[in-house]
């Protein structure tokens, strides 16, 4: 008997395969994070495949989420496997951070093997896209961070072939963009712009800063829910806005404290914008915000 199943498509039955692309210090991790949380709400519910050093422990103030550290040498079968130990365990949401050591991992392979170099890259194309099919298949959401470098072209300038700078390049085999539904492209200042959106949720926007609420928009497309513009928002909606809106800790703190009312209940808030504040200025907090974690 076929093992074949017909139903009607429904895009709340797909997980969403997003890219995030940023040189190194650009927030790629961080913003992972926070993108993550907004698809699943439940930072218990979230792993980290960490090729960079436990650079994932970072974050932990941000939630309990999980972490599954890979070393040294970054297989490709050694990601399959972290992403289907991540499955077993009941995760809803897979960071891997990041991708760029595998590819880089096989580039280096290929380097070393002996022989015909158009033959060699036959047999290292099926174990990439063995990695690449267990990206796309893993029954859940999986956010790839892809480390970017300046890339270069060679021009003739006075009769000499020179080479130019043509922008950032992602660190991982081309077309990689043509797998995932939605890149993102973070630059030095943490700003986002989608070089790719299968959504149309992010197409023409103005760069914007990645947050929970960047994860909820896309968790609320993949479950076909219409956005609520026009709804009105309730006062507590309107709050958190002005906590988001808040541009450093001076303000946030002067928000708080004329705020009591709100203090217990927008906690949670209050330190996330915290934290994100401390991370786009890059300095610690001087303890003039006083609220306990």
């Amino acid at each position: 008997m076929s093992n074949l199943n017909f139903r009607r498509a429904a895009r709340k039955q797909a997980k969403i395969k997003i890219g995030l692309q940023g040189s190194s210090g650009s927030g790629k991790s961080y913003s992972s994070l926070l993108l993550a949380f907004g698809l699943v709400g439940n930072w218990s519910k979230i792993a980290v495949i960490d090729s960079e050093n436990n650079s994932a422990d970072l974050y932990a103030h941000l939630g309990e989420y999980n972490v599954v550290p890979i070393s040294a040498p970054y297989t490709p079968e050694k990601y399959i496997e972290a992403i289907n130990l991540c499955v077993q365990h009941g995760m809803e949401a897979i960071v891997i951070d990041s991708i760029s050591h595998e590819w880089e991992y096989l580039v280096d392979h290929h380097s070393n093997m002996p022989g015909n170099s158009f033959q060699n890259w036959g047999k290292i194309t099926p174990r990439h896209n063995s990695f690449i099919n267990g990206i796309l298949q893993a029954p859940v959401h999986v956010i790839a961070t892809i480390r970017s470098k300046q890339d270069y072209v060679l021009s003739e300038k006075n009769g000499k072939m020179v080479p130019e700078k043509v922008g950032l390049k992602g660190v991982t085999r081309d077309g990689m963009d043509y797998e995932l539904t939605i890149v993102f492209d973070i630059d030095s200042r943490h700003q986002a712009r989608a070089s790719k959106d299968r959504t149309n949720l992010f197409v023409e926007k103005p760069e914007f800063q990645i947050t929970p609420e960047t994860g909820i928009a896309v968790r609320d497309w993949c479950n076909m829910i219409e956005p609520t513009e026009k709804s009105v928002p309730t006062e507590k909606q309107d709050f958190a806005g002005k906590i988001m809106n808040c541009k450093s800790l001076e303000e946030l703190y002067a928000l708080y404290k004329s705020s009591p009312e709100f203090q217990d209940t927008h906690k949670g808030a209050f330190l996330e914008q915290r934290n994100k504040i401390e991370f786009n200025s890059n300095f610690k907090s001087n303890g003039k915000l006083n609220i306990e974690s």
